[in-house]
This record gives C-alpha cells, structure tokens and sequence, in this order.
C-alpha cells in the first residue's frame, strides 16, 4: 500500500465513532463510579457480543464463534486463502472494572478495519478482529482461556470443570452460551484444526503509569512478564474463641498469617521487579467468635526474569509448608505462563507508524498478562499501548482520552494495512 493510501486511511479513523462505541458498551454492566462489571459467558457478556456483531454486519464482515467462543469478525482480503492478521482484545472485565481494559481493543480493531472500508483499502491478507473468551479470570481462573486454547496450549475441555462464586462450572456455562449463540456460524478452533495467523497485533490501555508520567503518546510493547497464580488451602479445627486455649488451637488464619509473612521474605526484591501479591481470602466458618478452620488465599507472583518466575514460583509450596505449626496446607498452581518476548517485526512497525504521525513512543514490556502472550509461539505479535489517566486501571475511574484512544487506533489502522498487505 503506498504512502498516500495509508495516510488517508489513518486519518479515516473517527475519535467520536470509536467513543461512542466504547460508552455505548459501558452501558451493559455498568456500576457505579463509571466502572463495569462484565463477566464472561453471562448474558451482559452477550449483550455486549451481539452489540458488535450488529455493527460488524453493517460493515459487511462475517462472523464466526469457534468452540472456547472466541468471536471473530472478518474484513476479507484480495487472497482470501492467505493467513489472516489478527486484532483484538476481549470484551469480559473485572468484577469492578473498568471502561476500556479489553474493550477498547476489540473496537479500535473494529474502527481501523472500518476506516479501510470507507477509503476503500483493500488488502492481500484477510483481517480478523478478535474477542477472546474470559481474558480476565474475574468469573472463572484462570484467565486467557480462549487464547490458550487457540494457541493449542491447552485442550478445548481443560477448564470444563473450573468453577465460579456461585458453583457454576465454565464447561457449563460455555455449553448454555454456545446454545443461545446457535445462529452464529462455527469454525475449528485455532491451531487446533486449522493454520496460524500471519501476526496479531493487540491494541489496549497501559494498565500503568509510565506513558502519562513520561508525557508519551504510545508505548511500544516488546514483551510481557510471566505470570504465576496460586491457591493455597489452609485446614485446621474450628473451636469457641471464648473457651480454647490458644494452645489447644489449629487456627487456619493464624497459620495464613505465618504463611503469607515467609512468603513476603521468601519474595523479598530490593530492586521491586517482582510482583507479589495475596489479593483473594475465604475463611470458614467466617464467624467473629469462632476459630477459623479453613482458609483459602491467592497468590499472584510476577516476573520478567524466567529463571526467578521458575525458582521462586517453585519454592512456595515448600515455604507455605514449612510454615504451618499446627494446620495442614495444600498448594495448587492453576495458572503458568512464562515471560513473552515478541518478535521485533511487529514492534518495530509500530514504533515506524507511530513515529511516522508524530508521536511520541516508549519501548516497553507489560507487567500485566494478555492473550497475546500467548500467540508469541504462533506468529510475529505486538501490542500497543495508550496512556491511562494516573496508571489506574481494573477500577471504575479507570480513564483514557478520546484523543489518546484515537491515536492508538491510527497507529493500529497503519500496522494493520502494512502486514495485511504483504
């Protein structure tokens, strides 16, 4: 594509169609405070899919749901049987999200493929804008399942018996979506039963502060930390708190707290690269004046470097062990992704597209997961980042621009019309 053709179709991209969009789709699971509490494979979760896939059917693009119910939309090339390019984020959010964690780059990928339509920009290579299924893991954990899944890196049934607050499995509510999703067209899931995309590109907010703080418009995304999430359950014996001696206990929150302080030492960094963090406590029975015989906590451990992310990951059933004097412990891992290092190809694309509008860029690595760190083993991968007011995100004054938003999408839109075009 020469240069004037993509210069006209990055300046197709609308600010005030892309906005609109995103509030529209703030609606459905909207809390207060501006947030969203939008969980996957509920009936929001399908308001919302059924929203895009109207606006996608204006623009002519087929849609497709494969067995995880991964949503695709499809801007067909002039070669439809070449790999296609990917784009997208999801649509899920956390229990008190925000308005533009994953939504945002589901509809920036829908906006740049529009702005190609409207200046009639035609490409060798089909595009796909994706939405995958439970990016979040706020309903079921893990996260990433759908492109987990994609990627042939785990089985379609491994999460079916994965259950949700309220005891309903993921197997099940996949089954029941599905069913209400009968009259969108299926295909075979990813790598599964099909061939790799050429690249996916992932648009989405910073989740940080470093954008706005250094006043750059777009961070360059070459990379993301890995990630290992933990359950630890704690067993002891539920007494009266007026009547047992302190002695004569096995009380599980005491032996959390033994636990979680050798865990702090155990994750101890001087430099404050690693992530650690216990975010999520159950206590049985829960009761002011009783002892508590169980407890369950999460673990949510962090970082860029493979051999500290194996070796200390590693450790914490060992320490969480070591520290009970009285109850006993199990230790279960449930998610494990290593840290992702993307192809130059796509990075450095963007940083030319964003350079060639003026912006100003910042070569970075995402300390939050994606689902494109797990098509890094499938095809060249990026994503692009857009400053978020303060580094907020995951929380309902969760902000970015129109202005910040619609820059991101311009730089998509031209990275997208690139590797479309090879």
């Amino acid at each position: 594509m020469d240069g004037g053709a993509a210069s006209n179709t990055v300046t197709a991209v609308s600010a005030a169609r892309q906005w609109d969009r995103l509030m529209q789709m703030a609606r459905i699971g909207a809390i207060q405070g501006e947030g969203v509490n939008r969980p996957c494979l509920t009936d929001l979760d399908r308001q919302a899919r059924r929203l895009l896939i109207s606006w996608a059917k204006e623009l002519g693009l087929g849609v497709s749901v494969d067995a995880l119910g991964n949503l695709f939309l499809r801007r067909e090339g002039t070669e439809p049987g070449l790999a296609p390019v990917l784009t997208g984020s999801h649509m899920d959010s956390q229990p008190a999200g925000g308005r533009f964690d994953g939504i945002w780059g589901v509809i920036a990928g829908l906006e740049a493929v529009q702005a190609m339509e409207e200046t009639g920009t035609r490409t060798r290579r089909p595009i796909e804008v994706v939405a995958w299924t439970n990016e979040e893991g706020g309903r079921f954990a893990p996260g990433c399942m759908g492109s987990m899944a994609y990627a042939g890196l785990k089985p379609a049934d491994a999460w079916d018996e994965v259950t949700d607050g309220e005891g309903l499995t993921f197997g099940a509510e996949l089954r029941r979506h599905l069913a209400l999703e009968s009259d969108i067209p299926r295909r075979g899931l990813g790598v599964v039963d099909g061939p790799a995309p050429f690249a996916y590109v992932e648009p989405h907010i910073e989740q940080g502060p470093r954008l706005e703080a250094e006043g750059l418009d777009i961070g360059v995304v070459e990379g993301i930390q890995g990630s290992r999430w933990f359950v630890v359950e704690i067993l002891g014996k539920s007494d009266h708190a007026g009547t047992t001696p302190l002695k004569m206990r096995k009380d599980a929150v005491q032996e959390m707290v033994r636990a979680i302080t050798a865990l702090n030492a155990l994750m101890h960094d001087p430099d404050d690269v690693l992530r650690f963090t216990v975010a999520r406590i159950e206590v049985s029975p829960n009761s002011s004046n009783s002892v508590a015989e169980r407890v369950r906590f999460t673990i949510d451990f962090r970082h860029p470097d493979r051999t500290v992310l194996l070796e200390r990951g590693d450790a914490i059933q060992r320490v969480v062990k070591q520290a009970m004097t009285t109850c006993s412990a199990t230790v279960t891992e449930r998610f494990h992704a290593l840290p992702a290092a993307f192809d130059p190809q796509v990075p450095d694309l963007v940083e030319k597209a964003a350079g060639a509008q003026g912006l100003r860029t910042l070569r970075m690595s995402s300390g939050a997961f994606h689902d494109a760190q797990f098509m890094v083993g499938l095809c060249p991968t990026g994503m692009i980042f857009v400053p978020c007011r303060g580094g907020v995100s995951h929380h309902p004054s969760e902000y970015s621009s129109p202005a910040q938003l619609a820059a991101g999408t311009r730089v998509l839109t031209a990275v997208l019309a690139e590797l479309a075009s090879r």
